[in-house]
């Protein structure tokens, strides 16, 4: 399966965003996905997690109550909508998929990776 990631972008503090996971292949909706971020100097750290079906997600607790996962597998789509933007936040994010059962929240479980957008968010 090949992901591309987009929707990032250049937001106050307190902004929305909502990106995208867009999926090519039939079998996307056998995939838990992962939504990753990468800050410079920082290592990749989990944000969100959906199950195949839509039934069970995860977050990171740094973005609890304020990002929110979800996707659509008739259209092969995985979306993070992320409000209540802080500087903090400001990452490249990356979208994956998993062969395992679960979106776990270690980089190393998944097996897909999307190139990336970033997402800035100014003070």
């Amino acid at each position: 399966v090949q992901l591309q990631a987009s929707g990032g972008g250049l937001v106050q503090a307190g902004g929305s965003l909502r990106l995208s996971c867009a999926a090519s292949g039939r079998t996307f909706s056998w995939y838990p996905i992962g939504w990753f971020r990468q800050a410079p100097g920082k290592e990749r750290e989990f944000v969100a997690g959906i199950s195949w079906s839509g039934s069970s997600t995860d977050y990171a607790d740094s973005v609890k109550g304020r990002f929110t996962i979800s996707r659509d597998n008739a259209k092969n789509t995985v979306y993070l909508q992320v409000n209540s933007l802080k500087p903090e936040d400001t990452a490249v994010y990356y979208c994956a998929a998993t062969r395992s059962t679960y979106a776990y929240t270690s980089a190393n479980e998944y097996n897909y990776w999307g190139q990336g957008t970033q997402v800035t968010v100014s003070s």
